[in-house]
């Protein structure tokens, strides 16, 4: 008996030893494989900007793409700021290291088109037969250029207008009108500072070369010649015209009767007004859409007000232009590595992935049949103000003046033009600042264009 337990125990051993070695063969086969499929894949390096909520939402989309499909993998990595990640693209384009996709902000469209770096979307748009019109006009026009889709908006915004609705209610004032005139701003500001006797200010609005681009953008005044750059390389901009002198007048008016603060330029001001917003002791301000989310999540139910952009004094809006970025394709990466960061970037517009950016980030679904999808219906059903940033994008009709400005150093002109808004906050003479401020951006518009031999002709 004790022989046969020994034999059987023997036995057990081996049998278990073989189990042993079959499973780890298997596993490591497994694996192998498994490691085989994906490195089959074709990897496509996305590089973006975004940072909290927005990038979270980036990597679950590569997650999701990754997931349904098994030919590309989309690898996403965080390369700094906007300006930034221009540099590094321009800098590895060429090199292994260099992105197959990649975000740009929208001042750089100029740049990058001129770059010469970039597949144009519109290449995959007709091989796939790919129905633009589903994507909202005035974002794609931002980034087009003679018919042609250089890049697919992306994280898209509007300029808007917020006001504190429980100040207003406070001090007896009436909401503002969803598509507001500057005299329907003025009063509104001067009622809340007089009848706060100073304790809270009526408006606000940064000294941010955005803005500025946009009260010429809305009233239809180009800031460049040649059409803003769409007809060729701008050579001058206009920024002695009457409807920036308009705008600008009535920033200084409503600063000169006390209605107006400033808070500065940069991003401490913007998160110091909204501080100032939020605790009531500011009435009315100018802030991306994307700010949406943070302001209805720090907001009581209704006492957030939202506004299409102001237009000046007996004019229809002619429509502001975007901001944020757009998506490239880097055109030295082979033809397959293209095709798959063009079926991710469809997957990024399909219409649940754009409600949920959305919903998510604060910027606007671009594709139209997002607002049918759940997650939107029910953000508007909680905040019905969430939607009147996509309804101020929805009824642009794009033209020359609010497509954005296809020229190079937008950067460069935000700067001076900003440094000309602080001077008029400042006290001084509106003309004499905007005259300045353009003398001073077209010299080195004549320099940038001949150092990079644009011409014309």
């Amino acid at each position: 008996m004790k022989k046969r337990s020994w034999i059987i125990s023997i036995c057990g051993i081996i049998l278990i030893g073989f189990l042993g070695v079959l499973f780890t063969y298997r596993s490591s086969a497994d694996q192998s494989s498994e490691s085989t499929q994906s490195n089959q894949r074709i990897k496509i390096t996305f590089w973006h900007e975004m940072t909290g909520p927005g990038a979270a939402e980036i990597q679950q989309f590569a997650n999701g793409f990754n997931k349904e499909q098994s030919k590309y993998e989309i690898v996403p990595e965080f390369e700094g700021d906007y300006n930034q990640v221009i540099q590094k693209v321009l800098q590895t384009h060429g090199t292994n290291a260099s992105p197959a996709l990649f975000q740009s902000m929208d001042v750089s469209t100029g740049q990058m088109r001129n770059a010469n770096i970039t597949t144009p979307v519109q290449k995959f748009i007709d091989q796939d037969k790919y129905d633009m019109s589903k994507i909202m006009p005035a974002a794609r026009a931002f980034y087009s250029k003679n018919g042609q889709q250089l890049s697919m908006p992306f994280n898209t915004s509007q300029p808007t207008l917020f006001y504190n609705k429980a100040v207003f209610r406070k001090y007896g004032i009436k909401d503002l009108p969803t598509d507001p005139s500057y005299d329907d701003i003025e009063k509104a500001a001067k009622e809340i500072a007089d009848k706060s006797k100073g304790a809270v200010k009526g408006i606000t609005v940064d000294p941010y070369g955005w803005y500025f681009e946009e009260f010429m953008a809305n009233s239809g005044q180009s800031l460049a010649n040649m059409n803003d750059g769409h007809d060729g390389f701008p050579t001058k901009v206009n920024f002695t015209n009457q409807a920036t002198v308009n705008a600008m007048n009535w920033l200084q008016k409503m600063n000169q009767n006390g209605s107006f603060i400033s808070y500065g330029s940069g991003s401490t001001s913007a998160s110091n007004e909204i501080a100032s917003f939020l605790s009531g002791k500011l009435g009315i301000m100018f802030q991306s859409s994307a700010s949406m989310g943070q302001l209805e999540a720090a907001s009581k139910p209704g006492d957030l007000g939202v506004t299409y952009y102001p237009r000046a004094n007996g004019q229809t809006a002619n429509g502001v232009a975007i901001g944020g970025a757009s998506l490239w394709i880097a055109n030295d990466k082979d033809s397959a590595t293209q095709r798959g960061a063009w079926e991710f970037i469809k997957y990024l517009m399909q219409p649940a992935n754009q409600a949920q950016w959305q919903n998510a980030t604060g910027y606007i679904a671009l594709n139209k049949d997002s607002q049918n999808e759940p997650v939107l219906k029910e953000l508007y059903k909680k905040h019905p103000e969430a939607q009147i940033p996509s309804n101020q994008l929805a009824r642009t009709k794009p033209n020359s003046t609010n497509s954005g400005i296809l020229m190079e150093g937008l950067v460069q002109m935000r700067t001076i033009t900003q440094n000309a808004m602080q001077q008029i906050y400042a006290g001084r003479n509106v003309n004499d600042a905007l005259k300045d401020a353009q003398d001073q951006f077209n010299s080195f518009l004549t320099q940038h264009n001949k150092a990079n031999g644009y011409s014309n002709k």
